[in-house]
Formats: C-alpha cells, sequence, structure tokens
C-alpha cells in the first residue's frame, strides 16, 4: 500500500510552516539581547559532514571559567532555531549550549540516517568541538531534546561516556515499539514523517526503501525493517547506558500519535541510574511547544532542574522527588509514584463472555481519532475521540460492557486484553478501544491499540494478548467501561482480506479478559 508523494508534502508543509509562522508570532526567534550571545556555526560531524549549529554562552564568559555542557539535537524536520528560547534561559544560568541542525535537514549536510551510527557520531563531535572552541567543562555534560532530538540524546549518552544527564522529551526507546507495535503499520504517523522528511530534508535510498517497504506491507521485508529500527532504539543499548551512567529524564504525552507512551514506560523499568518518568496529557511534542515558543512551561521547568541537579549540583530537590510525575487527562494535578509498577495499584478484570463474530474491511465507527488533532482536543479541552456504544453496528464490532461504576474509576497504566480468536484468513488485522460511557451511551475514548496477525490456520483459534496504550483517565461515577473490537481504523494499516470474519470466544480453559488498571481511591 502506497501514498502518494504530493499528499505526503502538502501535510507536512502545512504542519512545518504552521509550527514555524507560530514560534515566529510569539517569539522563538531570538531578541536583540539574545542575538548579541548567539553564535552561528559549521561544525564538521561524522565523516566531515557540516552540521549547522548556533552556540550562546553565559554572559560575560571570557575562558577564565568553565561552564556545564548542553548540546540540543534538532527535532524531525525543524531548523536549528528550535531551541533558542530555550537555549537562552539555560545560557542566562550558567551553561554553553550547543544547538545543531541534525544531518540532513535544512542546510545541515549529509543524508537522513533515522538516529543511526552516523547522527549518534555527529553528536560526539559536536561534542568535541564544543570543548575545543567554547568554555565548557568536559566533566559535566548534558543533552537534552525533543522527538527525533531526544530519540538522538538517549542513543548518544548510550554511545558516549561522556554525557552525564539527559532529558529525552517526547521521544521513543524502541522505534518499531513505537510505529508498527502489535505489527501494525501506524500509517498516519509514518505518513507525517516521511512527508515532513521530503519537504525539509533528503531522503537516503536507505530510509527511502524503509518507509516503501512499510507502506507495503510486504512481510519478506518485516525482518530487515526490525532489525534496521533496533539499531535505532535505546532500548538495545540499555545495558550500555546503565554502564555509563548518565542521568534520564523522560517525558512523553499520553496521547502521542508518533511515540505512543509504552515505550518509554517499558524502558524506564529496565533504568538503573538516576531517572524520573512524566507523562502528561497532549499529543506528540504539544506539551512541550509553549516552552519552546519562550511560554512558562512545566516540562522545560522539569528539564532545567534536572540538568542543574545533575549537571551543576544544585540541591533543588528534584533526586528526593517521586521520580514518576503523572498529570491525568482528567484532572489538572500531578501524582507521584516511586516506580511505574506501582502506578496502577490494583487491577480489575471485565470478562468478556459469550462467542462473538464480526466481518471485517468496513470502519465500524470506533475509531483512534486524527493524528495530533484529537489528542491536542483532549489535551486543552478534554474532548478525546468519541463513538455511541450501543450504535455500533455489531456486524462490524464486538462490544462488551462492565457494571456501573457507583464510584469514579482512577484508570492509570497500561489496560490489557486478553482473547481468543478464530480467523476465516491466515492474516487479519483487530483494534481494540476502551471507552468511558456515559448513562446516554456515548462513549469517549479511554485507550486503544492494534493488533495484526499472519500465519494462522484459518478455522483454529489462537490466543491474543494485547496491551493497549497507557494513560491516566478518569472515569466518573454512574459511568461504564466498554470494550470495543473492530477491524479498520485509519491510523492504521489493515491486513484482513476482503469477506474476512474474525470470532471471538471465551474458552472455560481460558477466558477472555479486559484487565484495567486501577489506583486505589
Amino acid at each position: 500500500m502506497g501514498l502518494p508523494r504530493k499528499a505526503l508534502r502538502t501535510t507536512a508543509v502545512g504542519a512545518v510552516s504552521a509550527t514555524l509562522v507560530a514560534g515566529s508570532a510569539l517569539g522563538l526567534a531570538p531578541t536583540a539581547q539574545a542575538a548579541d550571545a548567539v553564535r552561528f556555526v559549521d561544525i564538521g560531524g561524522d565523516g566531515g559532514t557540516v552540521l549547522k549549529a548556533n552556540v550562546i554562552t553565559p554572559a560575560g564568559a571570557d575562558g577564565t571559567h568553565r561552564y556545564p555542557l548542553v548540546v540540543l539535537p534538532t527535532s524531525w524536520g525543524l531548523p536549528q532555531v528550535e531551541y533558542l528560547a530555550q537555549a537562552q534561559k539555560l545560557a542566562n544560568s550558567g551553561y554553553v549550549v550547543v544547538s545543531y541542525n541534525v544531518r540532513g535537514f535544512w542546510q545541515s549536510g549529509g543524508e537522513i540516517d533515522v538516529a543511526g551510527p552516523s547522527d549518534t557520531a555527529d553528536a560526539s563531535k559536536v561534542i568535541d568541538w564544543a570543548l575545543a572552541n567554547t568554555p565548557s567543562d568536559a566533566q559535566h555534560i548534558g543533552m537534552a531534546g525533543v522527538s527525533y532530538g531526544a530519540g538522538i540524546s538517549l542513543l548518544a549518552a548510550a554511545k558516549d561516556k561522556r554525557v552525564k544527564a539527559v532529558a529525552a522529551l517526547s521521544g521513543w526507546a524502541d522505534l518499531i515499539g513505537s510505529i508498527y507495535s502489535g505489527r501494525t503499520q501506524h500509517v498516519q504517523a509514518a505518513a507525517l514523517l516521511d512527508g515532513a522528511s521530503l519537504v525539509t530534508g533528503r531522503q537516503s535510498p536507505e530510509i527511502r526503501s524503509i518507509f516503501d517497504d512499510f507502506y507495503a506491507s510486504d512481510l519478506s521485508r518485516e525482518q530487515d525493517i526490525i532489525n534496521w529500527g533496533k539499531k535505532r532504539s535505546a532500548d538495545t543499548y540499555v545495558d550500555q547506558l546503565n554502564k555509563n551512567g548518565a542521568a534520564v529524564m523522560m517525558a512523553n504525552a499520553w496521547g502521542d500519535t508518533i511515540f505512543p507512551p509504552n515505550s518509554y514506560a517499558d524502558f524506564y523499568e529496565k533504568l538503573t541510574g538516576p531517572k524520573r518518568l512524566e507523562f502528561r496529557p497532549g499529543d506528540h511534542a504539544t506539551a512541550e511547544l509553549p516552552g519552546l515558543l519562550g511560554l512558562p512551561n512545566d516540562v522545560w521547568t522539569d528539564t532545567g532542574r534536572w540538568l542543574d541537579h545533575y549537571l551543576k549540583g544544585t540541591d533543588n530537590g528534584i533526586d528526593r522527588e517521586q521520580p514518576v510525575q503523572l498529570k491525568s487527562r482528567s484532572t489538572g494535578g500531578y501524582e507521584g509514584y516511586p516506580d511505574w509498577k506501582s502506578v496502577a495499584a490494583t487491577e480489575r478484570k471485565i470478562a468478556l463472555g459469550g462467542t462473538t463474530t464480526i466481518h471485517t474491511n468496513v470502519d465500524s465507527g470506533a475509531d483512534g481519532g486524527v493524528v495530533f488533532l484529537s489528542s491536542i482536543l483532549d489535551q486543552v479541552a478534554q474532548l478525546p475521540p468519541v463513538a455511541s456504544i450501543p450504535l455500533l453496528p455489531r456486524r462490524w464490532a464486538a462490544v462488551w460492557r462492565s457494571e456501573k461504576y457507583a464510584s469514579a474509576q482512577h484508570v492509570r497504566g497500561t489496560t490489557k486484553l486478553h482473547t481468543t480468536v478464530t480467523p476465516t484468513e491466515e492474516s487479519g488485522t483487530l483494534v481494540a478501544y476502551l471507552y468511558d460511557v456515559g448513562p446516554l451511551g456515548l462513549g469517549k475514548l479511554v485507550s486503544n491499540a492494534p493488533f495484526t496477525f499472519h500465519g494462522q490456520a484459518p478455522g483454529k483459534p489462537f490466543g491474543v494478548d494485547l496491551e493497549l496504550y497507557s494513560t491516566a483517565y478518569d472515569v466518573p461515577a454512574g459511568h461504564r467501561l466498554a470494550l470495543v473490537v473492530d477491524t479498520v481504523d485509519p491510523l492504521y494499516i489493515e491486513h484482513n482480506p476482503s469477506g474476512a470474519r474474525l470470532t471471538f470466544s471465551s474458552p472455560a480453559n481460558d477466558p477472555s479478559y479486559v484487565s484495567i488498571p486501577l489506583r486505589e481511591q
């Protein structure tokens, strides 16, 4: 399945242009006072590739004093001015800050490497350059970034032991687990990344091939794509990252449609050094955006505190706070937990009894929304995607509901589906949705996730275990939870042959259920 290049370009141009225009309007461009401290430089990256960068040093720096260094790789498709507002704040508080355009984008040389070996080598080259050309301290080096910059920062910290602290915002730890979770292509997410790189960068033949194979659902290339993604995932190098001992802060949004939060949550549990995990409402990079525009912002405030403590030794208390900080999509306050496992104190199962058969190839009306737009609406107005649960056509959607809850249910963490499926074809796709259903039957989306199978024997049942995207959502008293399963969602590529059917059952020796993670009242 391919996507028209023209459509990709149009989507990307709109997204990138809107970001840049908003940045100019709200003050992303440096003020005259800030510009006096900014130098625009060329840095030789891996293999001599020229990286366009800017450098901001503390006011009055004269070379007699060394300052901690923070390196900021840019996000996918954004220019080197992306971080100027935050870089100026860091420089004003005593850091040397080097922000650089990653290879293959905008005016930097080379071709896009997608956080591959050349990108991590570039990060080390930037550090080398900063140590040789700025009053930076080789013993106090940090990296931070949003999205692509976050992924590169984590990988660089695993490969360069000079990096002592990282703030990875709206990034990934498992690239394939993010855009190919449940063995299903996240087509809107991939199209947005593809389109942005066509407009603002230069794709290598390798990345063009990866995108084309991804869209085409070529199973003969599946393992190659997985191997390619593993080389670009911090999860692959977690042992080395732990050995290097960098202090790692990770932040993401519950509704991130590019890099869902599960990847960070799983990776956080594997880290053994100083660590912090923050989740908030929003979509990809929307929680950090106000800070990029120079506005007050919790994510960037905590990033500054994290760097201050682990690079400057500031006793600001961040190391004594609960390391897992969550903000519910339903309430305004933060909740602290000692670790990710403690987020869901209890689990409540909803039995998925009986036998239900659904037809494929038709969207039932239960959907995960639209990339960016839906989760932004949830972030600013608590308006997630909705569906009328009683009106969902049972020919194309299987529906199970809980009892009506007498008290509020605080969903926290990762909902898990366990069921038995009997297909009529060897391949297929299903999408599971968890809804908060009010008295009139209107369901607000709590979470969802896709699942694709290949090579199953038609007519033979097999077990399915699926983790939905982690979230924090409060179900009001008097409402129910409903699990809906259908087979078509615009967010994902469908693998159901025409006319296929899926039957869900609950054998006595292996009952089907959905397990809801709940915070204690």
